[in-house]
């Protein structure tokens, strides 16, 4: 299958390019490269340096799916510069969307994300609750899905809102809580907990690339958006979690962020998708990896860190 991969160098991305060429899938990816580029140098791809919004120059002939992973990633990353992240996470992906359509391609799988929702009450969050995003980042994807399901009568479109992803990759992340604690307890030997009582779902690296990769397989599963996360945790839970392995201290904090909200992917196992791994083989994968120095820190890790070098580095 021509697979098109956009994002394909980012965190997931890195991750599941790799696997799309193990399984014999001929891949092109479009990534702008902001965190650089992790892919093997050997890896047998089609590797084009473009950005998203440069809707022309992105070839599609020929290609049977598409799985958009490309956007700024994040509240703080959005909230940088607002017009520059609803362009490339609403405009781009609408934009897409319709050249796919238009060019024959049969599905396009979406990586929109699980905080579309909002504050939520009920117990279990369900695909057929309200959304009410309550940021600027959660509102693009918001209105990114709904511009990609407008064509789901031209080709079968799936959006995928995952939980927090966690775990190691080629292009890694310590912006993002599970990861965040195992570098501070690493680093520091102490973390810091805003809150604590916010509940967040959690889903492994390799479990979401599993999720595409099943979607990719089972193109004839209903157009839709499906939830994608297995482990609601509270965040001192999660920090719980990782001083037990690593003996570091927790610091707990005031917090101003209201969020808590959970997952219920019962939809997504449905279609007969099973998760194979857990926020406890994360925590273990990047903490050994830490300290086998096989994974080391860089701003390249980090959204907002880097978004401000590189727009530092454009105005100079």
């Amino acid at each position: 299958m021509k697979v098109l991969v956009t994002g394909g160098c980012g965190y997931v991305g890195s991750v599941l390019t790799g696997s799309l060429v193990a399984q014999g899938h001929d891949v092109s990816v479009v990534d702008l490269q902001w965190f650089g580029n992790h892919l093997p140098a050997e890896l047998p791809v089609e590797l084009l340096k473009l950005d998203v919004r440069d809707i022309d120059a992105i070839p599609l002939d020929g290609v049977d799916a598409v799985i958009h992973l490309a956007n700024v990633a994040n509240d703080p990353g959005v909230e940088l510069d607002e017009t520059l992240s609803w362009e490339i996470n609403a405009l781009g992906t609408q934009q897409l969307a319709d050249k796919a359509a238009r060019n024959g391609v049969g599905q396009f799988i979406f990586a929109s994300s699980g905080s579309v929702y909002g504050v939520k009450e009920e117990p279990d969050v369900t695909e057929d609750l309200s959304l009410v995003p309550i940021s600027a980042y959660n509102k693009t994807k918001m209105v990114a899905e709904r511009a990609v399901l407008s064509y789901q009568d031209a080709m079968q479109v799936h959006c995928i809102r995952p939980a927090t992803v966690c775990g190691y990759s080629p292009r890694m992340r310590f912006d993002v809580s599970v990861n965040m604690f195992v570098m501070q307890a690493f680093r520091d030997q102490r973390m810091t907990v805003f809150g604590g009582d916010q509940v967040r779902p959690n889903i492994h690296i390799d479990d979401l690339v599993d999720v595409y990769h099943h979607f990719l397989a089972n193109p004839s599963i209903p157009s839709g958006a499906y939830n994608a996360g297995f482990e609601n945790i509270s965040i001192l839970d999660i920090a719980d979690r990782v001083a037990a392995l690593t003996g570091a201290e927790i610091v707990v904090s005031a917090s101003n962020d209201p969020r808590s909200y959970r997952q219920n992917s019962d939809l997504l196992v449905s279609t007969g998708y099973q998760p194979r791994r857990d926020v406890q083989a994360a925590i273990e994968d990047v903490y050994s990896r830490l300290t086998a120095g096989t994974l080391t820190d860089s701003d390249e890790w980090y959204t907002v860190r880097r978004m401000k070098q590189l727009a530092t580095a454009e105005q100079g």
